[in-house]
């Protein structure tokens, strides 16, 4: 079978308050529905959502492919800055990081792309901390996708101990009090 043959996808989170990253990704082939999506985002920016091609230098960009897409529209001008520069260098890092450790194996590297949907808080205040949580975030994410990580076994334990995510997390009494009878849903 041919490396990530089908969309591969992956989400991963590092650090805390405002310098943390989220970061999701699709990697897929060329000649794919994932090629497709990449060029539509490309060729399609909405106001202040501009993907662009992420860089490890000017005029050398990371290979796969990379298509940076922020969730967040950039205002302040540290926020660009965490954006364009901080969060698109750790993506590129990450990346580059990911083909080395051969989570991206180099030989599938010119039939591959990978779109990165990438949250940078507004807030942010911390340019080499947004750099090096977006690293960490990049090789996370990656690796979760190639690896098809997090499995059912994993998703179902944390559902059991109830969703939560750094901007809310419900107690157990609001868990308890808004579990559904399962007898009636089926």
């Amino acid at each position: 079978m041919t490396f990530a043959s089908t969309a591969l996808i992956g989400e991963a989170f590092a650090g805390e308050g405002a310098n943390a990253a989220h970061t999701n990704i699709v990697l897929g082939r060329r000649g794919g529905p994932v090629e497709a999506a990449w060029a539509t985002a490309l060729a399609t920016p909405s106001a202040g959502h501009v993907p662009f091609v992420t860089v490890l230098r000017p005029s050398v960009p990371v290979q796969p492919p990379t298509l940076f897409v922020p969730k967040a529209a950039t205002g302040t001008d540290r926020h660009r800055r965490a954006t364009w520069g901080a969060a698109q260098a750790g993506l590129a890092q990450g990346v580059a990081d990911a083909v080395e450790a051969g989570d991206l194996p180099a030989g599938e590297l010119p039939g591959l792309l990978l779109i990165a949907a990438i949250w940078v808080d507004p807030d942010v205040d911390d340019l080499d901390g947004a750099f090096a949580n977006q690293r960490l975030a990049a090789v996370r994410a990656i690796r979760a996708a190639v690896l098809g990580t997090p499995t059912i076994d994993v998703v179902l334990d944390a559902a059991h101990t109830g969703a939560a995510n750094p901007f809310y997390a419900p107690g157990p009494d609001v868990l308890a009090r808004t579990a559904p009878e399962l007898e009636a849903l089926g």
